[in-house]
């Protein structure tokens, strides 16, 4: 059954150029773009959509880093969409990464790692809806 997920391409891959590599290897996976924009956000629209980590020590360094340049925001489509993209990033730690995953390809740390996908459907939904509104997907 077909399952929607959401992905962000991090500031870090787009500074470096790395989007459209990105988005191909997406679309190889066979993934369906739904919806996708091109953004900045600030530093409190990044705690908000990263509030559950709001308690962990890494909190302000990766709302700093979310909002220090453009993002890719992406709704994706596909049977089983949220664990084949999570398989398809790879590792958060880009060397734990296996081999052709696009942490390990694109990303140099654990915070400068890529790319963002949800880790659930709850998830998934509460990201979807934070940054696209209805219509907005095809």
């Amino acid at each position: 059954m077909s399952q929607r997920t959401f992905s962000i391409i991090k500031p870090d891959a787009i500074r470096k150029g790395h989007a459209g590599a990105i988005l191909a290897d997406i679309e190889k996976a066979g993934f369906k773009i739904v919806a996708i924009k091109k953004l900045s956000i600030t530093k409190p629209q990044a705690e908000g959509f990263y509030y559950v980590h709001r308690e962990r020590p890494f909190f302000g360094s990766l709302t700093e880093f979310m909002s220090s340049g453009p993002i890719m925001a992406l709704v994706l489509e596909k049977d089983n969409a949220i664990a084949d993209l999570r398989k398809l990033m790879g590792a958060t730690n880009p060397a734990n990464a296996e081999e052709g995953t696009i942490r390990k390809k694109y990303a140099s740390s654990i915070e400068e790692n890529a790319i963002h996908g949800s880790d659930a459907e709850d998830t998934a939904k509460f990201e979807i809806g934070y940054f696209f509104a209805g219509h907005e997907m095809v």
